[in-house]
């Protein structure tokens, strides 16, 4: 694979152009990336300040109690929007459903291994655990190959 970059100062705005023979798996998980580059949901810290937080920053999302928390590798935010949405949204950019009330960032997931009950324990790269319920582990097995569903 070869990277050019260009410097244009006429550009008002960063163009990417790829260049493939096949698209294959690779030229897939560059498209993915690069739509999920500029991608933001509106969230708001425990001082009730909104932020935008980039997507590809989200390990995971978590429904507790009626409230969606964004999980991010040193910090937790809250967002309005519900579960069910934020994954029709965001399952594009690599997310799935793990659990009733969790959606996982496959970018984010180091390892994964089995436990009992047909479950699965999943190690973030900032060492959290997250637990993937048999229901759900067609979708995450799909999400890892690369797949959408």
């Amino acid at each position: 694979m070869k990277l050019k970059m260009i410097k244009d100062s006429t550009y008002e705005e960063t163009e990417v152009i790829l260049k493939y023979a096949k698209k294959d798996d690779l030229v897939q998980r560059i498209v993915t990336f690069l739509e999920s580059a500029d991608k933001q949901i509106d969230c708001f810290d425990d001082r009730k300040e909104q932020i935008k937080v980039n997507i590809s920053d989200i390990y995971y999302i978590e429904s507790i109690d009626k409230k969606t928390f964004v999980y991010l590798a040193d910090a937790v935010y809250q967002t309005d929007w519900r579960l069910y949405q934020l994954l029709a949204d965001l399952q594009s950019n690599g997310f799935v459903q793990v659990s009733k009330a969790c959606l996982l960032n496959i970018g984010s997931l180091e390892k994964i291994r089995p436990l009992f009950n047909s479950r699965m324990e999943a190690t973030l790269l900032n060492g959290e655990k997250v637990i993937v319920n048999r229901r759900y582990l067609d979708a995450v097995k799909s999400a890892l190959r690369g797949e959408e569903k």
